[in-house]
């Protein structure tokens, strides 16, 4: 990247930087109690609501990951934004009044009131802890990413700069602080993204290359080009080409393993290539792309192939997108600071309208990377596709200025979603205890965001989409039951609860760990061990289900009361909140008995 252009998108950031800390320290100073951190006293509008959760929600696989995963796998690659923002759906039409009915701030809450049994709370903390760490990690690895794009230093700076802004904005003042950031950051997002995508676009049809791009058979080099290669890969070619390579070591077997400088002529098939090694390119030449990805333009067009492991995948990724919303634990805490489970029900809508927006313009991104940043596909690293795609078009002051936007717009989405996810995650933890010190919750704030961020510098590089798709799996997989069964099935059981909990959560951590074991399992085996949802939700709900007949007796006494607090009408004023109780309307009778 450019001198100027790394000037330029290093000040952007330090706007949003900025910007958050002033939002952040102006808001705080209403909220300084544990309660706050919780549900921002419940004083928060639908429409800031939503695009509070719209901004938290919006994370580096959203901005990033997407046109990262379009850049590489095409329209097969359009279920994660569908699935990511119609999880909403689901969120408004089976728990979000019902949920924020029943008084409990959080999961571990909703365990105690709704089965009576506190000792469900821990068990469920738990849960809640595996789930808000396997989201941050990514976010770490994306802000790694993205400094060293624009700055070309390594990985591990852009993660550990991200943890003090983190932790100064969850410092100023927890949930309404949080809240009035996020929902600026929202804004900022939707202008970071559609911006580019406007101006890009028009680029690309008034280019006059348009028709000529679309229809040539696979991306090519349109210049000389060099790659270098920062993590080992495996490349698929397509075509026979020459091309010289830059290696570290000599493995005469494998043309692409030398160590010094050759010229080869390489064979369509599949070569691994070391890190550190250099390929150039020359115009013309066909752009091998990472094993598993699309090759040629008229598969990366159509949806994927029709073989059964495939679509098992497919359906796997839809039923943990679309049911993994709700058990988030930085979705679901939103849902207290409502005033009302009605004003829950129009947050999830209002919700389901800002992403399906903003989704739109990631889906366009990754289409115009795939004609623009072809050596991506070389070099694995698609998630930078946003970040560079402005460069590649427009080698000018607007490409920088693009450039320095959507930068900003990257920082703030692993900056919102960060926070919540530290804030919700800290205050479930905290809850559990009867009194939590004042020196005791900065403790807790630091090891949550210490712990993935010591992860995300260990595991090896991952597409951001995926990496988040893990946990919405667990998330389908553990709260997904035990809210739904919670909110609709009163014959639920702590003992149930608990089953359906291990047994769909330790299904999903099984296949987290045979994928680390064996990451190039193929088939139908292999779809399931990287997305487990299609077994393990159902799994999580028969067993749920099972245990609960067989101990029902365990019943808790009062779910009578509890299931007409959770349904009910807010008007009828079960809530715990007197603001929300409205009086009766007088019913005219219009008969003799009328006073």
């Amino acid at each position: 990247m450019p001198e100027v252009s790394v000037i330029w998108t290093l000040g952007g950031i330090a706007v949003v930087v900025l910007a958050t800390f002033a939002i952040g320290a102006w808001g705080s100073s209403h909220a300084r109690a544990t309660s706050d951190l919780h549900r921002a006293r419940r004083l928060v509008r639908e429409e800031r609501n939503a695009a509070a959760i719209s901004g938290e929600y919006l994370s580096a696989a959203s901005f990033l990951g997407v046109a990262g995963l379009i850049l590489k796998d095409g329209s097969s690659a359009l279920w994660y934004p569908i699935g990511f923002a119609s999880g909403y759906l689901a969120v408004m039409l089976f728990i979000a009044a019902p949920l924020r009915r029943s008084g409990a701030y959080t999961v571990p809450d909703f365990a105690v009131v709704r089965l009576d049994s506190p000792w469900l709370r821990w068990f469920t903390t738990a849960f809640v802890v595996v789930i808000g760490w396997l989201y941050l990690v990514p976010q770490f690895q994306a802000a790694g990413l993205t400094f060293a794009v624009i700055a070309e230093v390594p990985a591990w700076a852009g993660a550990v700069a991200l943890l003090p802004v983190v932790l100064a904005s969850v410092f100023s003042g927890g949930m309404r602080a949080v809240t009035l950031v996020q929902a600026f950051q929202y804004w900022l997002k939707l202008f970071a993204i559609t911006f580019p995508a406007f101006v890009l676009f028009a680029v690309f049809l008034l280019g006059g290359s348009a028709q000529e791009r679309l229809n040539a058979p696979g991306p090519v080099f349109e210049r000389d080009t060099s790659v270098e290669v920062e993590t080992s890969v495996t490349l698929q070619v397509t075509e026979p080409t020459w091309l010289r390579v830059t290696g570290t070591r000599d493995s005469p077997p494998d043309p692409l393993k030398t160590s010094g400088t050759a010229d080869v002529w390489v064979k369509p098939g599949d070569y691994e290539v070391d890190a550190g090694s250099a390929l150039s390119f020359p115009a013309g030449a066909a752009v091998p792309v990472v094993a598993g990805a699309e090759a040629d333009n008229g598969s990366w067009m159509h949806p994927g192939s029709d073989d059964s492991a495939s679509l098992a995948g497919t359906y796997s990724l839809i039923l943990a997108t679309f049911l993994g919303t709700m058990g988030l634990p930085h979705v679901l805490v939103r849902f207290y600071s409502n005033p009302s489970g009605h004003g829950a029900r129009r947050t999830a809508l209002f919700v389901l309208i800002l992403l399906g927006t903003f989704y739109l313009f990631p889906t366009v991104l990754g289409l115009l990377s795939r004609l623009f940043t072809p050596k991506l596909l070389a070099t694995g690293e698609t998630d930078a596709a946003v970040l560079l795609l402005p460069h590649a078009m427009l080698d000018n002051w607007l490409g920088a200025l693009l450039a320095a936007l959507t930068a900003a717009g990257a920082f703030a989405a692993f900056v919102s979603t960060s926070s919540g996810l530290v804030v919700s995650v800290a205050g479930v933890v905290s809850s559990n205890f009867q009194r939590v010190k004042n020196w005791q919750l900065p403790v807790l704030l630091l090891l949550t965001a210490v712990v993935p961020m010591g992860l995300a510098l260990l595991v090896s590089d991952q597409d951001l989409a995926r990496s988040v798709g893990l946990a919405f799996a667990m998330a389908a997989s553990t709260f997904c039951p035990l809210l739904v069964l919670g909110v609709w099935w009163r014959r639920l059981t702590a003992f149930g609860a608990a089953a359906g909990l291990l047994a769909g959560g330790g299904l999903v951590l099984a296949a987290l760990a045979v994928s680390v074991v064996r990451p190039d399992a193929g088939g139908l085996f292999g779809e399931l061990v990287r997305q487990p949802a299609l077994v393990s939700v159902p799994v999580a709900f028969a067993a749920m289900v099972l245990v609960s007949l067989g101990t029902r007796r365990q019943v808790p006494e009062g779910v009578s009361r509890m299931m007409l607090r959770m349904h009910a009408p807010d008007r009828l004023g079960f809530q715990d909140d007197p603001r929300t109780r409205k009086p009766m309307p007088a019913k005219e009778s219009g008969g003799r008995h009328r006073r």
